[in-house]
């Protein structure tokens, strides 16, 4: 019996997360649920986004599945003061989740949802895959009256991991990987580069790698985003892609992730959105990316491929069949999207 630890963290958090259980419950009735505060409602309750009790019950679960965290009720420049977005990177330390996996593949039903003309994007099926627990945000910090600084640092070991999960990831699509870094500019982009063309030439010359800075990344994801097949990055530019890459679906309450660290540890999943506070509790926010992280939890931290397949399918179903929640253009409530999606698993 899987056991899943579930955080509803904040703003549309829960709202999102009850229909996620549902789904699950309806695929196998042996899923065993444990339910924890985070984020901001764990900064309410224990002064901490991240309760060491909570960090052990994920450590000894089969997977993590977050909805949502922050809001601008713990919004704070106060550096001694906690953030909700602190549990997040405590959580991603704790558990070794080196890894973040963001797919975006823009369905075809909702091509005219997305910002970008429909023949920008056509056709689009990307990997971002992230590393996590190193660079910037998680180097040494310091803060004087007149001036701060952080520091972007990362081991040659930290790199080679994260560029076999891209290198491997690409033999299951189209083989090829983008590596983006400012190597013009930054000696960690410069090692960056050098580690990723070794493990390379050590074992992936079956895959087509190409450098790319992360300005020039910027600019072809919006102009060019079907040329990518799997972009592999550090931490800081992945956080900022990935979210730009977002908006090519038409909604970021589209995408899944998935965070990842070595075989048999429980990964962590969870949208891509936030806690969107303006709309939570008007029973409207998109249930959609948290349906997704399902699947990508079903396939990645389950290994039940054929259970992933059909929720991804059955989303697809729904949007072709004409849902659309407020997000992409509709008027659909979280209810009705949940509701949609479970009829065409079902069917």
């Amino acid at each position: 019996m899987p056991t899943i630890v579930t955080l509803p963290g904040d703003g549309i958090g829960p709202e999102i997360m009850a229909p996620a259980i549902e789904l699950l419950r309806t695929i196998s009735e042996d899923f065993s649920f444990e339910e924890h505060l985070f984020g901001g409602a764990a900064i309410d309750v224990h002064g901490s986004a991240l309760s060491e009790d909570t960090l052990a019950a994920c450590k000894q679960a089969d997977a993590v599945l977050l909805a949502a965290v922050g809001g601008p009720r713990w919004d704070t420049t106060d550096p001694g003061k906690p953030r909700p977005e602190q549990g997040l990177l405590g959580l991603r330390k704790g558990l070794g989740l080196f890894a973040n996996l963001r797919p975006v593949r823009p369905l075809p039903a909702l091509y005219d949802a997305s910002p970008l003309k429909r023949e920008r994007i056509e056709g689009t099926d990307l990997l971002v895959v992230r590393e996590l627990t190193g660079g910037i945000y998680f180097g040494e910090k310091t803060r004087t009256d007149r001036s701060a600084s952080d520091l972007c640092e990362y081991s040659v070991d930290e790199v080679d991991r994260i560029a076999r999960v891209a290198f491997d990831a690409a033999r299951t699509r189209r083989k090829r990987v983008a590596s983006v870094d400012k190597a013009n500019v930054l000696e960690t982009s410069r090692q960056w580069r050098e580690v990723v063309h070794i493990v390379h030439r050590a074992k992936y010359n079956d895959i087509e790698l190409t450098d790319v800075l992360v300005d020039n990344a910027a600019m072809a994801l919006i102009a060019r985003p079907a040329d990518f097949d799997v972009i592999v990055t550090e931490n800081l530019f992945g956080d900022i892609l990935s979210d730009e890459a977002a908006m090519i679906t038409g909604s970021i309450g589209m995408l899944p992730s998935a965070s990842l660290g070595a075989a048999g540890d429980p990964g962590l999943f969870e949208p891509v959105h936030g806690s969107a506070p303006d709309i939570a509790g008007t029973r409207s926010a998109n249930p959609l990316a948290m349906f997704l992280t399902v699947a990508m939890m079903l396939r990645h931290g389950l290994g039940w491929e054929t259970e992933a397949t059909a929720v991804e399918s059955a989303v697809d179903r729904a949007c072709n069949g004409g849902l659309r929640t407020r997000d992409l253009g509709g008027n659909a409530t979280t209810a009705e999207a949940t509701r949609a999606v479970l009829d065409n698993l079902d069917g």
